[in-house]
């Protein structure tokens, strides 16, 4: 198996504000810490996704990557709206195992989505080999789709199937049809079933046939070829009590397909999109 997103993180409040306090997340989760987990629950590789929009955080999961097998890949960060952005691509994707860029879109305005500083810095990742991941809600798919428009040359990842509102007992319309037309374009290598267990709301228990619902529909609409197994470690542990009860929920809602296909969500899809280096 490989989880295609988690992250990696030495705990302090000052670097780490959105975290909550007294929660899971607020302490180390380190190298140690992602094999102990990974052991359990039968991962054998991993991609490392930036939490920081700091290139100092990208040269420590860089530096933490070259330490194991176990991390594959890293997704880090640059400033795509600089106008030094060619430096930091020169510095990082020497790196085989920098293999993608991920900026925070959810926090953005609609009008950062298409910015042309921002596209500019996009439209260089095509040539260092590396691919966009895109991290948005919901209500955000329209402008993301414009952007995806916009950069038909540059493979596309979209994490955490977009953030739909997770509603015990349906699957919501607005994430469906958006999905649909995302769903489209070529450039869209893969999309992560992860970081579904986080949007339900902090009062509700997370609802197994929700889960089940928004995979179900995930799978149809990009096919067994784009979806891809993620953990969103150790995110998920705000409503999860370990990484590996989200991994055997993967397994089991992939239980009914054949082993090919389940070889392919719970490992190829995530090699072939990121071009992971045996």
């Amino acid at each position: 198996m490989l989880d295609t997103h988690h992250h990696l993180w030495s705990y302090n409040a000052d670097d780490y504000p959105w975290i909550p306090a007294n929660t899971p997340l607020a302490q180390n989760h380190l190298l140690l810490e992602l094999k102990e987990a990974t052991s359990l629950a039968g991962v054998t590789g991993t991609i490392a996704v930036q939490a920081r929009q700091t290139t100092e955080e990208s040269a420590s999961l860089l530096k933490i990557a070259d330490q194991s097998d176990l991390i594959r890949g890293v997704v880090g960060w640059i400033p795509l709206v600089s106008a030094n952005v060619d430096e930091d691509l020169e510095l990082f994707s020497d790196n085989p195992k920098f293999v993608g860029i991920r900026h925070v879109l959810q926090d953005e305005p609609d009008a950062y989505f298409l910015r042309d500083d921002f596209h500019r810095g996009l439209s260089k990742l095509p040539a260092h080999d590396l691919r966009y991941d895109i991290l948005l809600y919901q209500y955000q798919i329209p402008v993301a789709t414009k952007l995806v428009d916009r950069q038909p040359e540059l493979g596309m990842i979209i994490d955490h199937i977009a953030k739909p509102k997770a509603q015990k007992g349906r699957v919501e319309h607005e994430w469906r049809s958006g999905m649909k037309e995302l769903a489209k374009r070529e450039n869209i290598l893969g999309v992560k079933f992860s970081g579904l267990a986080t949007e339900f709301p902090k009062e509700d228990e997370i609802d197994p046939d929700t889960i089940r619902a928004y995979f179900e529909e995930t799978l149809e609409i990009f096919g067994v070829e784009r979806v891809m197994f993620g953990t969103d470690w150790p995110v998920c542990l705000l409503k999860l009590d370990s990484y590996k009860q989200w991994a055997d929920t993967v397994i089991i809602l992939t239980s009914s397909l054949s082993g090919d296909e389940k070889d392919l969500i719970l490992e190829k899809n995530g090699e072939t999109a990121y071009q992971l280096k045996s």
